[in-house]
């Protein structure tokens, strides 16, 4: 047990909570040890107030006797030295000595207690087995507890512990002596959660008094901080942290409230001049002077910052938060330099200097003592911005002291110096045995050159390695550009442009343009120091061209480069190299003409538009292009120029005066809510990132040049675009250049040189692609139609085109076309050629002289200068062929079949078309130039028989089917062979007419003769059109032969309808007779001979007739056999009737059923077995055997319902079977056709069923 001491208390972590301990001193020594071994074994949770979260805390305690001094007096705010609990000891077991003497003593301690107002206490019971052994008489434990309970717990039964035999190892002892352990911890947590409860509302009221004329932050301060203390001694670093955390934030605002006007009184005494600046103390856990001087308020600003940094510093590092350390000492310096300039605190120059730089150094060097060399070596990034500021911090000292000077520091430099480390004061003991402190580095590095140089580059190049190692390179290249300053100042240009060249890759890849130009002038100074005038006139080119110096200062370094170029040659190679970029800027070149492909020898034109950067006019006495020629390959065609655009011009792109880098593309974004359209999200987007993202080491900047480029030799004999003594002003200038074009090929601009006397300004890639084609074109003539489609019969217009290339047309050359009968050529005296020139400007017209004979069309030309073009007209006439082809095999309306003509047509759009060669023989050429034009037929002709009984009618249909209207006239029909008994009388009405567009004409006439009918005729339509707009002069002929054969009509076919017996008319549902009539009009003739069979039966010839009754309508039903086979006899007007019963299956005007006639011919095979007309033709689903046949659409000739079979299925294969043919059109008149029967319903008058036709 500690016995209190009047001493002074020391404020350290290993500060105890106290615990005052009263009765029975000789019993608690005994239990001392063990208590304060088992109090903080195991954790409490500490509930606290206003909702702050529940920690689990170790308790410890300060066990010391009691003694009423030890008791807070009034206004007492001290909590360290506070007790938090009372106990009394006592194992008395005798209810006497209880009485006598225990229980007095009691209550005086209590009394006490209620006088200063504590109440927290414990009494503690102590029983021994030894003491029950002695004494037989005594009562029970419990009595006494139970009396001390009843004389002093009467409300807190609680207060009073028994502990039995603590210091024995049985259950019993053990389980007391937990359970006393477990209430001591309980009823320390609660004495801390009330004091510190009333000390914090306490210290709340103070601060909200804040406002009051007399209150002061050193007072508050020091209420606080003992708060602090309490939770540091309860290791709860955490919230120790945070009162200083809102000490440190209620300061700064008072500081930034002073600089807005706002001051506060108590502000007065931290604006006293400062007199020491000797720097942070962090290896004391409290500076006591500091701490004393704020106590005092008699602090300045920079000590009452170094003390709460301090502290600030000790509690991370109990945090294991090192590197925060680092962050907010940064922070500090910087304000704490802030916050003197807003208190308007006088401070001797440099002396600011000074305490940061061994500041800096102090939370450098106590971070290495808390770290391994490997941690520090990870978080480079945490201490490097310590080490860069105290490296500006000592070179600000060294320009103040005279240490970086040429000469070295004068007397006045020394007096600043002696001045400097007098408010340093004597070195703290703590760091007086490192040989590295802080204070011996300064000291050292103040005294002398030489020192100041070393420590200078130390700290330097440590900060530059520690940026390198954690790929900071731009701050890196910062500290270098600092040393850069400080070599140039010592008379060092060599080593200070190395520093400078690696500063401006940042500036030139971050688009940094003032810091770019104020660095290159460093570097401009460097290379005219080291006469490096390669390098020199390049940057002073730079310099010369940037806008962000003054007209002097560019004016100047452009006087340097031409006085340069003015100078006589010294040795072989007098011409040095600059970039273009810094001399003038590309903005666009434009052909002409715009298309930039011309023939060979054209006169082609390249007119450049650039913006010179100097600022006084320049006088080029060369600007010439380097041009790439590549031969023209054979079978290769001029490719589009991607970088040219229609209008001939080729844009540059605009570079940036500080980087090649493309300019930041930046758009809005935002988000809305679906529900409301309410603004979600806002934000920005770089459209062009992928560009931006790219790496810049790797790539070299036009605006500067890592090498310079190399001179160009000028030979007069390269293929090169030239300007000679051009005055280059400032600003905009054009420049016009005749380009070279006597070979044919691709010209490439490659390279830009401008010479001004011994300086060359070169570009040595010109971007984008600049390219122009120089092209030999051979002689080519090309025929094509005026309009869409030419038709034929019609004089129609075909345009000649000849480019004459290479070649000129001399006097006598001449087109020679082969004449054909099918497509003469037209022409009269008024026809004109003109001439155009390459660009499609009217050269000149001149008349063309035609001649034509038997064979040849000769066309003289007029005279045609090279790359030329020649055009004319000539009228060409197709003849249509009187026998056109048509489109396809077509059903004429009488069931005829037109078959496919062989001729050199072909069809589109229903249109035939005949295709004409023309050979035409050049006089470039000892080779034919066949020419196919295509000529489109407008009209579509058909022809078809119709018969009426014995007459017979020829119909033909005219169809235009070209666009254009046609007027036709003089329709006439003749009989090629000029047969006396035959006649065709025309049943047209009108002579003329108008056939629009896809609309057809149909024209009649009736055939009579006289004797026998013709077998067949050789017919010709003919008629005269022409548009329908031109004058009857306009009319050209057109015919159309063809063929009718089997004129004559062989059968009759009628057919009547008969009700049923004993009814007037046919009614649905009930049977009716069909009977139907097969009369043999005429006998054969020898074609019908030809195509019948026939066949004799006693001296009777007959012919075998298929017939068919279909009805394709379904308003029939056929009952019984629908087909049959009948034989006729070869007679005239021999007729064989055949009846069957059909039935009506509606109501109505009905159409009769369709009755058609086959040719029956039977095979006189031997093998052949005659079958049984009446079986075979049984069903109604009659074979048709001849499949050719069949397919002709004849409407006399339609097959039957039902599949198709052989008649001979059961036969075996390879027996021949019979067959039926077809009659030809108008060979059998069927007089049924459009007759109708009336039919009436039937009985049932519920439905009735009505079919009109």
């Amino acid at each position: 047990m500690e016995t209190h001491e009047e001493k002074p208390i020391i404020y350290t972590m290993e500060n105890k909570p106290i615990v005052t301990c009263a009765g029975d001193q000789n019993l608690f020594t005994a239990l001392y040890s063990s208590l304060t071994q088992q109090l903080p074994r195991e954790p409490m949770e500490w509930r606290r107030s206003y909702g702050r979260a529940p920690k689990m805390i170790y308790l410890e305690a300060n066990f010391v006797q009691f003694k009423e001094e030890l008791l807070p007096k009034e206004g007492n705010k001290a909590l360290l030295t506070f007790p938090f609990l009372h106990i009394y000891w006592t194992d008395c077991c005798d209810t006497e000595v209880y009485k006598a003497s225990v229980k007095e003593d009691m209550q005086r301690w209590q009394g006490v207690l209620r006088l200063h107002g504590s109440v927290d206490w414990l009494i503690v019971v102590v029983e021994s087995d030894n003491k029950k052994k002695n004494k037989t008489n005594i009562l029970p434990r419990t009595s006494i507890v139970d009396k001390i309970r009843n004389d002093f717990c009467n409300k807190q039964s609680d207060r009073c512990v028994a502990l039995s035999d603590p210091l024995k190892e049985s259950s019993r002892s053990q389980e007391s002596w937990s359970s006393f352990l477990t209430k001591l911890r309980t009823l320390l947590l609660m004495s801390f959660t009330r004091n510190l409860g009333r000390f914090e509302d306490e210290m709340r009221t103070l601060r909200e008094k804040r406002t009051e004329p007399g209150w002061s932050f050193c007072d508050y301060f020091m209420v606080q901080e003992e708060l602090a203390f309490v939770f540091e001694m309860l290791q709860q670093f955490e919230d120790a942290l945070v009162q200083y955390d809102e000490l440190d934030a209620l300061f700064t605002q008072y500081v930034l409230n002073f600089g807005a006007g706002d001051g506060a009184n108590w502000l007065g005494s931290f604006c006293q001049p400062v007199r020491s600046w000797n720097g942070l103390l962090l290896r004391r856990p409290i500076d006591m002077e500091k701490r004393d001087l704020i106590q005092r308020g008699e602090a300045s600003l920079l000590d009452l910052r170094s003390y709460l940094f301090s502290r600030q510093c000790t509690l991370l590092i109990f945090l294991q938060r090192p590197w925060e350390v680092t962050a907010r000492a940064l922070e500090l310096l910087h304000n704490c330099v802030q916050e003197l300039r807003l208190l308007e605190v006088s401070v001797v120059s440099g002396a600011l200097d000074c305490w940061v730089f061994l500041s800096c150094l102090e939370v450098l060097h106590r971070i290495e003592g808390c770290c391994d060399r490997s941690q520090l070596e990870a978080n480079f990034s945490h201490t490097v911005g310590l080490w860069t500021y105290a490296t500006e911090k000592l070179k600000s000292l060294g320009d103040l002291c005279g240490l970086v000077s040429e000469n070295g520091p004068n007397s006045e430099d020394l007096n600043k110096t002696v001045d400097l480390l007098a408010g340093l004061g004597a070195e703290r003991p703590e760091t007086a045995n490192s040989l590295q402190s802080p204070y011996k580095k300064l000291k050292e590095a103040l005294s002398s050159v030489e020192a100041f140089e070393k420590h200078y580059l130390e700290l330097s190049h440590a900060a530059m390695e520690m940026y390198r190692a954690i790929g900071r390179l731009r701050s890196a290249r910062l500290v270098g550009k600092s040393l850069a300053e400080f070599y140039m100042r010592k008379g060092d240009p060599q080593s200070a442009e190395n520093f400078l060249l690696d500063s401006l890759k940042s500036y030139v890849s971050e688009s940094w343009s003032l810091p770019l130009t104020h660095t290159r002038r460093q570097i401009a100074e460097c290379q005219k120091q080291l006469q490096k005038m390669d390098e020199y006139l390049q940057t002073s080119a730079l310099l010369a061209s940037d806008a962000n110096l003054s007209d002097e200062e560019r004016k100047h370094f452009c006087q340097e480069i031409l006085t340069f170029a003015s100078q006589t040659a010294e040795s072989e190679d007098p011409r040095v190299a600059l970039s273009m970029s810094s001399f003038t800027q590309l903005h666009e070149l434009r052909f002409r003409p715009a298309s930039a492909l011309v023939h060979v020898g054209a006169v082609l034109q390249l007119e450049l538009h650039l913006c010179s950067l100097m600022p006084v006019p320049v006088r080029v006495e060369q600007l010439a292009a380097s041009v790439h020629f590549a031969g023209e390959q054979p079978g290769t065609t001029a490719q589009k120029r991607a970088a040219q655009n229609p209008d001939g011009t080729v844009t540059f792109p605009a570079a940036s005066p500080v980087s090649a880098s493309p300019a930041l593309e930046l758009c809005e974004i935002q988000e809305h809510s679906p529900s409301d359209n309410a603004l979600n999200t806002a934000g920005v987007v770089c459209k062009n990132m992928h560009l931006l993202m790219r790496r810049h080491d790797s790539t070299t900047s036009l605006d500067t040049p890592i090498t310079a480029p190399s001179a160009l030799a000028m030979d007069d004999g390269a293929q090169m675009l030239k300007a000679h003594d051009v005055t280059l002003l400032p600003g905009n200038n054009s420049i016009v250049f005749t380009a070279p074009s006597q070979k044919p090929g691709t010209y490439t601009l490659r390279q830009l040189c401008a010479t001004v006397g011994r300086v060359q300004f070169v570009l040595p890639h010109i971007y984008p692609v600049v390219q122009y084609e120089v092209y030999s074109q051979e002689p080519q003539l090309t025929i094509q139609p005026l309009t869409e489609n030419l038709l034929a019969g019609l004089p129609q217009q075909v345009k000649f085109t000849i480019l004459t290339g290479h070649y000129r047309v001399k006097k006598g050359d001449a087109l020679q076309l082969s004449n054909t009968d099918s497509m003469p050529v037209l022409h009269s005296s008024t026809c004109t050629a003109r001439i155009l020139s390459s660009t499609g400007e009217l050269v000149g017209e001149s008349a063309l002289s035609i001649q034509s004979s038997e064979k040849v069309t000769s066309i003289s030309l007029p005279l045609t200068p090279p790359y030329h073009t020649l055009e004319f007209l000539l009228d060409v006439l197709c003849h249509i062929p009187s026998s056109p082809a048509r489109v396809e095999s077509e059903h004429l309306t009488n069931g005829q079949i037109s078959h496919r003509a062989r001729s050199r047509a072909r069809f589109n759009s229903g249109m035939a078309v005949i295709d004409q060669k023309v050979s035409v023989d050049c006089p470039w050429s000892i080779y034919s130039t066949l020419v196919s034009l295509t000529f489109h037929v407008p009209f579509k002709v058909k022809h078809s028989l119709l018969s009426a009984g014995r007459r017979k009618f020829i119909q033909v249909c005219l169809q235009n089917v070209s666009d254009t209207n046609f007027k036709l006239t003089n329709q006439t029909l003749a009989e090629n062979q000029h047969t006396p008994s035959l006649e065709l009388l025309s049943l047209n009405t009108k002579t003329h007419s108008v056939v629009f567009s896809q609309q057809c004409v149909f024209s009649v006439w009736e055939l009579q003769w006289s004797g026998m009918p013709p077998v067949s005729l050789q017919c010709v339509f003919s008629a005269s059109f022409a548009p329908a707009d031109a004058p009857d002069s306009a009319l050209k002929p057109y015919s159309y032969e063809f063929a009718v054969e089997r004129v004559s009509t062989l059968y009759s076919v009628r057919a009547e309808i008969r009700p049923a017996a004993g009814e007037q008319h046919c009614r649905t549902g009930t049977l009716c007779r069909l009977e139907v009539s097969l009369t043999r009009l005429t006998e054969p003739n020898d074609a019908d001979r030809s195509d019948e069979e026939f066949s004799e039966t006693e001296g009777l010839r007959t012919s075998r007739l298929m017939y068919e009754v279909i009805d394709n309508h379904s308003n029939w039903a056929v009952c019984g056999k629908s087909s049959g086979v009948v034989s006729m006899p070869v007679a005239a007007m021999a007729t064989h009737k055949v009846q069957m019963e059909i039935m009506p299956l509606f109501a109505g005007q009905l159409p009769f059923p369709n009755i058609r006639v086959f040719k029956y011919l039977p095979h006189h095979a031997s093998v052949v077995i005659q079958p049984d007309t009446d079986s075979c033709l049984e069903n109604d689903s009659l074979s048709v055997l001849d499949k050719a046949l069949e397919d002709q659409a004849d409407t006399a000739s339609l097959r039957s319902r039902g599949s198709v079979q052989s008649l001979g299925e059961q036969q075996p294969r390879g027996v021949p079977m019979p067959k039926r043919q077809a009659f030809g059109p108008g060979q059998v008149f069927n007089g049924t056709q459009g007759r109708q029967v009336l039919v009436l319903p039937g009985t049932d008058h519920h439905v009735l069923e009505v079919n009109v036709t």
